[in-house]
């Protein structure tokens, strides 16, 4: 993969990283409501930035990737996040995984991924749990919360950044799926609400903060 990133100058120049454009980038879904709601911020998305003062209240946006890869071992596939973001506050770097959602769910289960097993993905897991600090997991947990909250870690050691962030900005108006992220969160020692941020604690030497954001509704439309 190129190390070269071009700015992009409007929302719609995000389809192009997508694993399947025509399928995905559809008015009233997570990456075209996303981008747009990111795209047309100056910085940080309002509510984004209100949830992120919690704990970091004078953050700066220096760079944001969409669909941004990042590598794990176990197999040939990445995890692809939606946006990831460095961010800066009082001197320290923020890793942020951003997780997009409207009424998607958060995919396979731990179990439902494991059907088919394959030392590949023993590995995996085994890594998994390890950079998180986890010794096992119910086989109910969504398997894409343990590899994006990975890849926000993973993403802080890269850059050397003090704090590593999973943020789901979900643009849900129920809030589908927020009980998968709470059992998360409860799995990882803390308590989930929505619209904020908890700290879990230093997890492979990085401070791991977990955080649920409701989006502005109006991206829906774009």
């Amino acid at each position: 993969m190129s190390q070269i990133f071009i700015p992009t100058s409007n929302a719609e120049q995000w389809a192009q990283f997508l694993a399947e454009p025509v399928k995905h980038w559809r008015q009233g879904y997570s990456a075209r409501t996303l981008a747009y709601s990111w795209q047309e911020a100056s910085g940080f998305p309002t509510e984004v930035g209100s949830v992120l003062a919690s704990q970091f209240p004078s953050a700066e946006l220096l760079l944001a990737l969409p669909e941004h890869k990042v590598p794990l071992p176990g197999g040939s596939r990445s995890s692809q996040n939606d946006i990831w973001v460095l961010a800066r506050c009082n001197g320290q770097l923020i890793s942020i995984a951003v997780e997009g959602k409207v009424s998607e769910p958060f995919g396979p289960t731990v179990q439902e991924w494991q059907a088919e097993s394959s030392p590949g993905k023993a590995e995996r897991l085994a890594y998994l749990l390890s950079l998180l600090g986890l010794s096992s997991v119910p086989g109910t947990t969504r398997y894409q919360l343990l590899h994006r909250t990975a890849s926000a870690i993973i993403e802080a050691q890269r850059f050397n950044a003090a704090h590593a962030v999973m943020l789901v900005h979900s643009f849900s108006q129920s809030s589908e799926w927020f009980h998968d992220y709470a059992a998360f969160v409860s799995l990882m020692g803390g308590s989930a609400t929505e619209n904020s941020m908890v700290s879990v604690g230093s997890r492979s030497s990085v401070s791991l903060h977990l955080a649920w954001v409701r989006g502005n509704a109006s991206y829906l439309s774009k």
